[in-house]
């Protein structure tokens, strides 16, 4: 039994190893493609007018903030011993979706507080009798690359590389533009904020739910095409975000890839981290 464990906990490390390895490969691939491509990609692609890509612009960060705010409930519920008052974050994010819909600027802060307060709300009803510590480990990964990617590493590296985005290049031939691995440094306005891209960030937020998806694709047979449904749901909102926000030129390509990136790379260092750590921790047991 023991050396079914072991060959299971290296096996798990060795995919960890490949899938980390795959995805830098991926990463500096594209970022060579489209550090010489990033300017011609968006005179061929963006359309201000476009309607699917507005909608991205519009909505795409909304499912992320919703999911944020499930993972922490259940991440710091999880650690109350009474189920009862394992509700009482989810409480707390719902009084802060409040604040957000009564003292909000915009129909933006608006609809991120009603993205926080309906989530959470179907969680208390549905999860009412549930111990929320089982789902501590996939909360766990989901809280920290909120904090990690959206929160430290795009919106400090907007400030200190202040690229700016394609709708605002005023120059006559572009000039204005500069490549990713070129930025111009700090540029405190909005308009200087193109790289790398905050939508983005949020859209991959779901990232994290691969984990637990792809142990159903291999554990239940049953449930392999509602999973796999799933799963293209996952990764196509992920892409279908990114690519709306070169589409109507709020990003270039490149400022999509380094937030993706990032988030793929951040959430393999946590499963790696939280679930096999957790795994050998139980097996040693």
């Amino acid at each position: 039994m023991n050396t079914v464990r072991k060959m299971t906990d290296n096996t798990s490390k060795l995919n960890v190893k490949k899938l980390t390895l795959i995805v830098i490969v991926i990463w500096i691939i594209l970022g060579i493609i489209f550090g010489l491509y990033d300017l011609a990609i968006s005179i061929a692609v963006v359309d201000e007018a476009s309607i699917w890509g507005n909608f991205g612009a519009d909505y795409g960060e909304t499912p992320g903030y919703g999911l944020i705010a499930i993972a922490l409930s259940m991440w710091i519920g999880g650690y109350i011993k009474n189920l009862k008052m394992q509700k009482i974050p989810s409480c707390v994010i719902i009084v802060i979706g409040l604040l957000f819909i009564i003292f909000g600027d915009d129909v933006r802060d608006f609809s991120v507080g009603l993205s926080m307060i309906i989530p959470v709300i179907l969680l208390i009803i549905f999860f009412w009798n549930k111990d929320l510590s089982k789902y501590r480990s996939i909360s766990a990964v989901i809280s920290l690359l909120a904090i990690l990617n959206p929160l430290l590493f795009v919106q400090i590296t907007k400030i200190l590389c202040g690229r700016i985005r394609f709708s605002d290049l005023t120059l006559p031939g572009y000039t204005d533009f500069t490549p990713w691995f070129l930025p111009p440094g700090l540029i405190i306005s909005p308009k200087g904020r193109s790289f790398p891209s905050g939508h983005t960030s949020m859209s991959f937020m779901f990232i994290p739910l691969l984990i637990p998806l792809s142990k159903m694709l291999i554990e239940k047979s049953g449930k392999k095409l509602l999973t796999i449904l799933l799963i293209i749901l996952v990764i196509g909102w992920a892409l279908y975000v990114g690519v709306s926000r070169v589409i109507i030129g709020a990003h270039y390509a490149s400022d999509v890839l380094f937030s993706g990136g990032a988030a793929s790379i951040i959430t393999i260092l946590l499963y790696e981290w939280i679930y096999v750590k957790k795994a050998n921790h139980d097996n040693t047991k």
